[in-house]
């Protein structure tokens, strides 16, 4: 479970048929690998020898809660003042290659599969020091604080070294790993990867409040979005609005995975952005 999908830009050849299999509705949006190419890849102050692909951003009609990037650091690339938001938290799961990430003056190594949550307020920076790039998502969200609960403290794991907790009655096909306890209310973000072997399936339209970001990382499947039922595959990135109705089946041959954003654990906003003023 280590064969994650990582773009690696260029561009299509004149050839090529331009009707592809991008769609954004009012309910979701599905960015086909075939999206990532150079002339959509930008840049980020404070950072050297990186470009990303900005897939998810809070805008009218699209993301409310989070962004997330597809990160590509070239050697020596990297940065020692990553965010210039102190109320964002962010989550790191790298593809390919290897960083070394700093939090809070700790120093972690992480490579294909490692996982990072960094809380808002964290002094933390990351550098390529391999001869090879690095690539990785970066998922931000600000952190909505909740009384009598403390910010969360920074952690790194990985994808080996979390196993995954399988749905009831699925005989082992449909799980996901979390890298944060469920019960603890103090997290309002969860990033997980979910995994569903071939001829397993979300069996009902799950139906809810959490927005959803979804990158798959290996295999296919057929997608349930809202109305309309759409093939996907690794690199592909989904987007769903919260109460579009999702379901999936895992068509094979392999294994069916990917890295999945909700917001979870605080009440619904009645005033201010998103809500009645």
């Amino acid at each position: 479970m280590t064969g994650y999908y990582a773009p690696k830009g260029g561009l299509p050849p004149q050839t090529s048929l331009m009707t592809g299999r991008a769609i954004f509705t009012e309910a979701y949006c599905v960015i086909p690998r075939g999206c990532f190419s150079d002339i959509v890849a930008s840049f980020l102050p404070g950072w050297t020898n990186t470009r990303m692909w900005l897939i998810a951003r809070p805008m009218s009609g699209f993301s409310e809660t989070f962004s997330q990037y597809v990160m590509e650091v070239g050697p020596d690339g990297g940065s020692t003042t990553p965010d210039p938001d102190p109320g964002a938290q962010s989550v790191i799961f790298v593809t390919e290659g290897e960083l070394w990430l700093s939090l809070d003056g700790e120093g972690h190594e992480l490579s294909a599969g490692g996982y990072a949550y960094i809380p808002p307020g964290c002094d933390w920076s990351l550098r390529n020091g391999a001869d090879h790039p690095a690539r990785f998502h970066w998922i931000r969200k600000i952190y909505e604080p909740a009384p009598g609960l403390p910010t969360p403290s920074p952690f790194v794991t990985s994808d080996k070294e979390v196993a995954p907790v399988w749905m009831p009655g699925t005989h082992e096909t449909w799980g996901t790993t979390r890298f944060v306890d469920p019960t603890d209310l103090s997290h309002d973000m969860h990033v997980t990867i979910v995994t569903f072997k071939p001829g397993s399936v979300i069996p009902f339209e799950e139906t809810h409040v959490m927005e959803h970001g979804l990158y798959v990382l290996e295999g296919k499947a057929v997608y349930k979005l809202n109305r309309d039922w759409v093939e996907v595959e690794a690199g592909d990135f989904m987007w769903l609005r919260a109460f579009c109705p999702q379901a999936c089946y895992a068509g094979g041959p392999g294994p069916f995975r990917y890295l999945l954003y909700k917001d979870v654990n605080r009440h619904a906003r009645l005033r201010g952005p998103w809500g009645f003023r």
